[in-house]
This record gives structure tokens, sequence and C-alpha cells, in this order.
């Protein structure tokens, strides 16, 4: 029961402030495979209307192209304001920043203009701006400006209040408080996590995984338990029968929760991720009860978030703030984890000395660790064409991974190989717009989507590629972070064709274990893919290579012997 009311809380208030964002946001945590046909359907039986459901629909089948359409059909009609506050709204959950721009100027006069103002300043970045926009205004846009208020101050630099406590804690232990986990879901993050937890019990320390206030069942886990243990890894969830209202009460109320946690397992470390908002929250338990935290900086999130955006994201008010927050959380850990040098350049740049900065890079393990299948095995193994050519990605779906250029150079490709197919697994909110574009190329019988696949299977996809893929766009996160999948591609001994960026050339080295091609060139891409897939026993040169060189640099159990050197000089300091 308190589940159920911590989730219908969570709907209730959504409902409140942005029902259309609340649809948007269920359809994508639905398999794309179901919710692409399905839209598609329905912009098929009205292909001219433009009320709400239908250019959802557009939305949801990545047909943006048609949800264009739409709003110019919508734009050329006589509307009321409520109506173009309605496709201002929609026309912003797509990005569609002009038509949102176009519709919210025809809704002047409309009851909740404020409040669909409010949301595109906050789009932007303007948070100030915001909360400005909702002074004065009714109940419900005076509920939606308190809540934003209230992100404006956390990210000001609120921290929440605890008391200082004395405990004694038990050597070996440590705490991680996590922002989602296995077995809800299936991320790189929470399997690096996972794996991470895994292999420091191998090492013989005792390990308890803490998730957000809320998680999973904000994410739709109703059922969801307050413990689960995974392969011997105790994983808590904080689910109280109601959350705060605001982001300060929320992470207040998380504060207060994980304390009592800590107290009760006694931990002799904290450690934390990214973003800033868990090392708050760490650093205060940590600070109440005297001892040592770490802050693993996984992700440069406010380049994540600009990287929707348009350039001015980057000198917006919430871009400066976000910074400023993550390099206060660095500056005052004991110690910051992350993934490459590329990301500990910027974490010194912020002001961190150095010798405070431990690389743990992305890393494989169990079943990484075998010798893999032959192709044609794996193939088998997942109901693949064994005698086909595969290139592809085990992949988040989403836009700055780059995937629309594969499949760009897979259409180049098409015509010259017959046997070549395209094999993209994993899901997100890129994934209508790529099966869209697959079928508007006449390459949907030569592409597989597969969607999201059980953590256990993940390896046979990899071993079932002749080339791994990772065409991620030129931006300042991707230039920054280095992602896991193309590392454990290496370690089934499959040649990797990557973007030329700064944190990719850290795995990939051209022309030993894989080539680099220039970010966002298609037709470039295609040529590299086309050298190794004309070359079998170059293929299995560079992928010998490249898993020789993983095993050797890169394992979990390589990297739990780092943290636990590094958690035993900060408990003698």
């Amino acid at each position: 029961m308190t589940n159920f009311k911590l989730a219908a809380s969570t709907v209730v208030e959504h409902l409140t402030e942005a029902p259309f964002m609340l649809v948007l946001l269920i359809l994508r945590r639905l398999p794309s495979s179901v919710v692409g046909p399905a839209a598609t359907m329905v912009t098929k039986a009205a292909p001219r209307s433009s009320k709400p459901l239908f250019l959802l629909a557009s939305l949801a089948a990545g047909d943006i192209g048609g949800l264009v359409k739409r709003f110019e059909s919508t734009s050329a009609q006589r509307i009321t304001a409520g109506q173009a506050r309605r496709a201002s709204e929609i026309a912003l959950a797509a990005g569609q920043l002009e038509w949102a721009d176009i519709f919210l100027y025809q809704a002047e006069g409309a009851r909740q203009r404020p409040a669909t103002s409010a949301r595109r300043k906050w789009y932007d970045g303007d948070m100030s701006g915001a909360v400005e926009a909702l002074t004065g205004q009714p109940a419900g846009m005076a509920r939606q400006r308190a809540r934003l208020e209230s992100e404006l101050k956390v990210f000001g630099g609120w921290r929440p209040v605890l008391p200082r406590i004395s405990f004694e804690p038990k050597p070996r232990r440590v705490m991680h408080l996590l922002t989602n986990s296995v077995p809800h879901t299936a991320s790189g993050y929470a399997r690096r996590t996972h794996s991470i937890l895994t292999s420091q019990q191998d090492s013989g320390w005792e390990t308890l995984a803490v998730t957000r206030l809320g998680y999973p069942v904000q994410i739709g886990a109703l059922t969801a338990r307050k413990d689960d243990v995974v392969d011997g890894v105790h994983y808590t969830r904080l689910l109280p029968s109601h959350m705060a209202k605001s982001m300060d009460g929320r992470l207040q109320q998380q504060a207060d929760e994980l304390l009592k946690v800590a107290r009760s397992f006694k931990p002799s470390v904290l450690h934390t991720t990214t973003h800033f908002v868990n090392g708050v929250v760490a650093r205060e338990v940590a600070n109440a009860l005297d001892l040592p935290w770490v802050y693993e900086v996984r992700g440069q999130l406010a380049d994540t978030w600009a990287s929707t955006r348009g350039d001015d994201a980057r000198r917006s008010e919430r871009y400066q703030l976000f910074m400023e927050r993550e390099a206060d959380v660095m500056r005052s850990a004991d110690l910051v984890v992350t993934l490459g040098e590329a990301m500990k350049s910027n974490i010194v740049a912020s002001g961190v000395p150095a010798n405070k900065v431990l690389i743990c890079p992305n890393a494989v393990g169990g079943s990484y660790l075998r010798e893999p299948l032959e192709h044609r095995a794996a193939r088998l193994a997942l109901g693949l064409d064994p005698a086909g050519l595969y290139v592809g990605t085990v992949s988040s779906l989403v836009d700055y991974e780059g995937i629309d250029d594969l499949v760009s150079a897979f259409a180049l490709l098409a015509p010259r190989l017959s046997k070549l197919k395209l094999l993209v697994v994993g899901d997100g909110a890129a994934a209508p717009a790529l099966q869209d574009q697959v079928r508007r190329l006449g390459l949907s019988e030569r592409t597989h989507f597969a969607g999201r696949v059980p953590a256990a299977q993940a390896h046979l996809f990899h071993q079932a590629l002749d080339v791994f893929v990772v065409p991620r766009k030129d931006l300042a996160v991707t230039r920054a972070v280095t992602p896991l999948k193309p590392v454990e591609a290496l370690a089934s001994g499959r040649p990797v064709v990557s973007s030329d960026l700064d944190a990719l050339r850290e795995i990939v080295h051209d022309g030993v274990n894989g080539r680099l091609v220039t970010a966002q060139k298609p037709d470039a891409l295609a040529d590299a893919l086309f050298e190794l897939l004309d070359d079998e026993g170059l293929r299995l040169r560079l992928g010998a290579a490249g898993r020789q060189e993983v095993l050797a640099t890169r394992t979990w159990k390589a990297n739990a012997d780092l943290y636990g050197k590094a958690y035993e000089t900060l408990r003698g300091n």
C-alpha cells in the first residue's frame, strides 16, 4: 500500500502541472517496439488532425516531420488560446522551440499560459525567470512556483541539516548512495555500480547500497521491496509512505533516512556518485558521523543537459549553477573518483587537486573474462542469421550517441555488401526516430532493433557483431565521458570503430584495436567500416589486440583493489 500511495502522489503531481510530459514519460518507459508501431497506427487514423492525441502520437512514433506538418496545420487554423497553449506544451516536450514560441504567443489570454511560459523559461535554464513568471498566479500555479523555487534553492547551494552523532564505524564496510540500480534499471550506470559492489565484496569489503528516496517506485516498480539481494549484493530502498513536495524537502528527508541506515550499518566510508544532489546528501551524512566520503564522477551531467539544447544553454543560469554545485561537491569530498584522463582534466580544472583524483576506468568481469564465442555460435544463440555480416552497437538510444549517423553509414554500405545487417541493442527516447529513419531508407528487413536485453545476454550481442560502433556526436559531454560498452566489445574480441573524441581515444587506438573517424560524418564512418568488413583477417587481429589490452588493464577486480587501497588511506588520515 505504501508503494501505491507513493506512486499515486507522483502521478497526481505530474497530472496537475504537466500532463503531456507525464504521458511522454510513461510512453518512454514502455518498449519502443510496442510504442512505435502503436503510435504510428494512431497517426494514420487521422493524418491531418492537430488534436493533442495525434500530436503526441507523432512525437511518440518518432515522426518529427509529421509532427511539424501538424504544427503547420494547427498554426494555419483559427484556434483558441487554450488550444494554442496545449500545442505549445507538446512542441516544448518535442524540443521544437520555435513552434513552442509561436503557439505560446497565440496562447495570450489562456488561463494556464503563465505555467507554460515558466516551463519554456525553465527549459532554457532561466530558472529565476521561470519562478518570476509564476508570481501572483492562482493556487495551482503557486504550487508549481513553490516547486521551482525549491529546485532553484538547491541549485543555489542549499544543504540538509543533520545533528552531529558519535558512533563507532566497523572496518572494511562501505555504504554507497546511488541514483538507481539493478534489478530495476539496466543502464551502464547500474551495471558499473553492481560490478563495483560485487568486486568489492570479493576483495573482502562488506557493502551496502542505498538508492535515492522514492526509487524504484517512482519509475513504475509498484511491487518493489525495501530490500533486494542481487548476486549477494544488498540494495536498500528508501520508500516512505509520502515524500515532501519540494526538492529541498525531499533531500532533507533522504538525508534523515540515509543517516538512520548508516547508524545501523556502521560503515567506515561513504561512497556516492554524480550528480551533485547525491553528493550534497552524502556529504552531510558523512559530516554528521565524522566519516570520510568519496564522490565518483561518472558523467558531466550539466553538459548532458546542455547537449539537448542549443549553444546558449552553456551560458544559462541553470548550467552555471549546476557547474558550481558540482565543483563545490568535488572540492569538499575526501576523494574524487572518475573514469578517465579527459574527465580528470576537467575535474582538476574546477579546483580539485590532482592528487585527490583517482581514475577507476570502466572495466569488465564475469562472462567477459571467458573466451568469447565465435560469431556464428553467438548468432545462433540469439536467433540471428549466422551467415550475415553484422555491424551495430549496444547503447542507450539517445541523441548524443549518434546512432542516426550509424544508420546513415549503414545505408551507404548496404548496396555494396549484400550480407550486411545492422544490429541495434538498447532503448531510449531516440528509438522511435531511429526506427522511422530505417523505414524511410527501406532498410527495415536488414535491421534488427533488439530493444532492452537482460544483462546476462548482453555479451552475446557483442559477440554476434563483426564490428562494434560508437558513433557519438561531438559534444562537451561526449568529449569527456568514457562509455562502458566499447570496453565490453573489446573484451569480446571485436574491433571498435568510434568517433575521434578525447574520451574515446582512451579506449580505441586507431589501427591497433579499431578505427577512429571524424564525428558526425557518416561517409567517413562508412569508409572505416568497409575497410574492416572487407578484411576478416584485419578484424580478427584488431579484435584480439583489444581483448588482450582490456584483460590486462581494465578489470573490476583491479578497480576493487584501487578502491580498497584508497579507502584504507582515507581511514588512516
